[in-house]
């Protein structure tokens, strides 16, 4: 008998599992939480961004250097795509100022509550607090899955597996990598997990320490290293250094410099709309017995953005020697280490595409199938996490109903 399994409920194994039972396909879905998407419902709290309207040239170019299934899998379920799917799950949408694509809601909740009833309505059987603890390929083609459950150990039988494990960010919500050490054993090429749109740390003073929470309002970021390393945009001090979405958006380019090279300093422009002379001019003009921190307030600096100028000056004062106006507007910040994997809002590393065929099944496993955060891709927010964790998702459940159907016929014959 051909059986489907689907190993993580989340938005790469929902849309997997809705691609086998389209098809007329046998699917159980299991899920090591004690409830699906869990992680796709705490990052629609705040608005669930699903996708984003940009055109299709420059949507395909957030994500760097992206292997050619990825872009395959994407260029057959757009973000145009992805907007007309939401809508057959009678879910509205609007497009946001920045082009951002979201729910009319604004919350995650009633996609999911709606998916999940059309994907019952067609079958899916749902296990949860099942997480897999082993699996290997059987002689008779079969994979054999062994589950931890409140019930104790089960033990069972499918005929192909489409995996979609998470990475190992927010891991209290189940991705947690622990499987990526099985798949290294059985010989699957993986890449290390790492921290993506994700803050970094800084060795503030304990006087900067104070304005973390402070959001730095249009500012922008160059990374010198960069030709097009520049970015404008909003980010958030902290008490370790700096997160937000300006700097989730350079995580990936910031990431490899620390690699390459233990540290990556940064440049603030604290005034982007301005011009280094018209600063310069404005605190040349500011009345005489004007503190430096009056003259910056004057030219609309907050408390935080004036922090950072006098924190560069403290940290090293031969910088004052390049005039604070150079300093507002190319503002160095020495950038030590991403945070913790676990604080980030995603992850790179993963199941390399080397193993991966172009219908996202593990070359040397027939009929197991992987896709979502668990491969090696990358991108920063704006709807293009949850797009590409789709789009791979809709790829590896196609190809695995195909292999179904494929080995039904076979033992048909």
């Amino acid at each position: 008998m051909t059986t489907a399994v689907v190993i993580g409920g989340g938005p790469a194994g929902l849309m997997a599992a809705e691609q086998l039972l389209q098809a007329g396909i046998s699917v159980d879905l299991y899920d090591a939480m004690p409830s699906l998407g869990r992680k796709f419902l705490l990052a629609g709290i705040g608005g669930l961004n699903i996708t984003h309207a940009e055109d299709w040239s420059s949507f395909l170019s957030r994500y760097p250097r992206a292997p050619n299934q990825l872009v395959s899998a994407l260029n057959q379920f757009s973000s145009v795509q992805f907007v007309d799917w939401v809508h057959d799950l009678g879910v509205e949408t609007f497009v946001g100022s920045s082009g951002r694509v979201f729910p009319r809601e604004m919350k995650a909740a009633p996609l999911l509550r709606r998916w999940l009833q059309r994907s019952r309505e067609l079958g899916l059987r749902t296990h949860v607090r099942h997480r897999l603890t082993a699996w290997r390929l059987l002689a008779d083609g079969q994979f054999a899955l062994t589950f931890a459950t409140p019930q104790g150990v089960l033990q069972r039988e499918a005929t192909c597996v489409v995996m979609a494990l998470g990475g190992a960010s927010w891991a209290k919500l189940g991705s947690d990598g622990r499987w990526l050490a099985d798949f290294e054993q059985a010989g699957i090429r993986c890449q290390p997990l790492q921290a993506s749109n994700c803050g970094f740390e800084v060795a503030w003073s304990t006087h900067m320490m104070s304005h973390a929470g402070a959001p730095l309002k249009n500012v922008s970021i160059n990374l010198p290293w960069l030709s097009n390393g520049c970015r404008l945009g909003e980010a958030v001090l902290t008490q370790h250094g700096l997160e937000g979405s300006l700097v989730y958006a350079l995580s990936a380019a910031i990431r490899e410099h620390l690699l390459m090279h233990g540290q990556a300093t940064i440049l603030l422009d604290l005034c982007p709309a301005q011009s280094q002379e018209a600063i310069a001019m404005a605190l040349a003009k500011a009345p005489k017995g004007k503190t430096m921190s009056q003259r910056l307030r004057a030219l609309g600096l907050d408390a935080a953005k004036i922090a950072l100028v006098h924190e560069a000056v403290k940290q090293s004062p031969q910088t004052v020697q390049v005039g604070y106006a150079e300093l507002v507007k190319a503002l160095p910040v020495t950038l030590l280490a991403a945070r913790p994997i676990d604080e980030a809002i995603s992850c790179a590393g993963g199941v390399d595409f080397c193993e991966i065929t172009a219908q996202f099944m593990v070359q040397r496993y027939p009929g197991l199938f992987c896709a979502g955060e668990m491969l090696d891709w990358d991108a920063p927010t704006g709807g293009y996490l949850l797009t590409a964790c789709m789009a791979t998702g809709r790829q590896a459940g196609m190809a695995a109903s195909e292999f179904c159907t494929t080995n039904q016929g076979a033992n048909d014959d």
